[in-house]
């Protein structure tokens, strides 16, 4: 059974062929049930989380990605967050692979993020916000760097010095500039790809102007959301999936709640753009809205093409 560690994940997932894949996943389809979560007690700490993500092409591959989240992890030093991801075989049910779930999982966030980008960004775009400084935040750019071509890269964190160490991470690949005024920055940028843990607005309607793309990756829960009521009201919103962004993107909950969107205001989702049932981006004065809150979908078509690619160099 081939074992992918992180380094290894990382190599065999470049973005222009993560990107063709998981379109393509989009565009034929697999069986995706809701993911699952689990509460474990763990004494004298906050409850942990088991997160079980099941997909399967019927006679083809079948993955799970599971993931734990141990909130108490953070007074050890350790990771709060550890996946891993198993592959079978769909016909058989006998293992294939086991690939570091967390870089797996960065790399087809960032990825889905840049196909939406390939369908509702201008073509012309140029210049690209980062707002946030995560561990996705080098993939999103690299990932969106990809689809476009990008002659200014801004950062923006809560923390300089974050935003510094990911300008510095991306050094020699492309030029990268830290900025604090997050308002002037928006106004700016083409593209606005925000990655963060807010659970109060940061990225306001006002700010923004025709012809702009904006990617929001965080905001995976229904409590938490990056975007105000106004920048969803101003936007053609589409999402990752209806099921998924319904159920658990607070962007799209609470704009609902609030009377700024209605759920007909979805214009589509992935699989619509990749099957060519709904319009991508058709005016250049249009602002665009992506919201993502992954799917497993995505992961296995990760999952296939790193195998696929590791065995053609093994």
């Amino acid at each position: 059974m081939l074992t992918l560690d992180r380094h290894a994940v990382a190599e065999a997932l470049p973005f222009d062929r993560l990107i063709d894949a998981i379109e393509s996943a989009f565009r034929s389809g697999a069986m995706a049930p809701e993911r699952t979560h689990h509460s474990i007690e763990v004494p004298g700490n906050a409850d942990a989380t088991l997160l079980l993500m099941p997909a399967w092409r019927p006679g083809k591959s079948l993955g799970v990605k599971i993931a734990t989240i141990f909130p108490g992890n953070a007074r050890r030093t350790l990771p709060s967050v550890n996946a891993t991801y198993l592959l079978c075989d769909a016909q058989t049910g006998q293992p294939r692979a086991i690939l570091d779930g967390m870089e797996l999982t960065i790399r087809r966030t960032a990825a889905a993020s840049a196909l939406a980008s390939r369908y509702l960004s201008r073509s012309d775009a140029s210049t690209l916000l980062m707002v946030g400084t995560g561990k996705l935040a080098p993939s999103l750019i690299e990932a969106h760097a990809s689809v476009r071509t990008l002659s200014n890269v801004l950062v923006w964190g809560r923390r300089r010095q974050a935003a510094e160490q990911v300008r510095a991470s991306l050094a020699g690949t492309m030029s990268v500039s830290v900025v604090d005024d997050l308002e002037s920055a928006v106004r700016q940028a083409d593209i606005v790809s925000c990655a963060t843990l807010a659970t109060e607005p940061i990225i306001r309607g006002a700010w923004l102007s025709e012809g702009q793309h904006i990617d929001l990756v965080g905001a995976f829960r229904p409590d938490m959301r990056e975007a105000d009521g106004e920048a969803l009201s101003r936007a053609e919103v589409y999402v990752d999936t209806r099921a998924g962004a319904l159920s658990e993107a607070g962007d799209i909950i609470q704009a609902m709640a609030n009377g700024d969107l209605q759920e007909r205001d979805i214009v589509g989702d992935l699989f619509d753009l990749a099957r060519g049932t709904c319009r991508g981006r058709e005016s250049a004065r249009a602002i665009t809205l992506f919201k993502s809150v992954g799917t497993a979908l995505e992961d296995l078509a990760a999952a296939e093409l790193a195998i696929a690619r590791a065995a053609t160099r093994s």
